[in-house]
């Protein structure tokens, strides 16, 4: 079954993305590359310290709906999410909690003129891989974790802001999971009904721009 979900949302992602380009080189629309800056948290009890997690975001986007003034954008995005936990007493220790996902946004573009856009809609995301690393007074090390822990699906609200400069454009985001994280007794002891929350500082190409 989540082989399937991983399958079904790749497979839709990709006929979304190559509909979209194809559309795109004919008439104009937006498609391209980007990348830039995930910041995570999750809210966990009995934790003494919770901090962001500073990750990553890769992948490609295009439009598939696009007028002056309003557009549907489609985008495929590796994603890194999770949090940084730290635990004070008589031993110190740093916990990093990742989670990899592939993320499949859906976004409404409301265009305010030429150089600003803002984008509002939702994800829906698989998990790719699920780690830990720790750091402090027992020591450093890396581990995998069995994602059957984890649920696979995720999924959630996005909203942001977007500033086109020439092919390129800037723009920022938050996304708020509404999905649990936890799907066994074991992940839910550490992290309760904790959703993924992350932030997003971003470059796009458009590579369909004509000067």
């Amino acid at each position: 079954m989540k082989t399937q979900l991983k399958h079904i949302l790749l497979v839709a992602g990709i006929m979304i993305l190559t509909s979209a380009a194809t559309t795109t080189f004919a008439q104009d629309r937006k498609a391209g590359i980007k990348g830039g800056l995930n910041v995570s948290n999750m809210y966990v009890d009995d934790v003494d310290d919770e901090n962001a997690r500073f990750g990553f975001n890769a992948g490609v986007y295009g439009e598939i709906i696009s007028t002056e003034t309003f557009g549907l954008q489609v985008e495929l995005l590796y994603d890194t999410k999770g949090s940084k936990f730290q635990t004070d007493g008589a031993i110190d220790q740093e916990f990093k909690f990742n989670l990899n996902y592939l993320d499949l946004p859906v976004l409404a573009v409301f265009k305010l003129g030429e150089a600003v856009e803002i984008h509002a809609g939702g994800y829906a995301g698989y998990l790719l891989r699920a780690s830990t690393s720790t750091e402090g007074d027992l020591g450093s090390s890396t581990d995998e974790l069995d994602k059957d822990n984890f649920r696979s699906l995720d999924y959630g609200l996005v909203g942001g802001i977007g500033f086109n400069l020439g092919a390129a454009q800037i723009g920022a985001r938050y996304n708020y999971g509404l999905a649990r994280i936890a799907d066994s007794n074991t992940a839910e002891d550490f992290l309760g009904n904790s959703k993924n929350s992350y932030g997003q500082v971003y470059l796009a190409l458009n590579l369909n721009h004509k000067p």
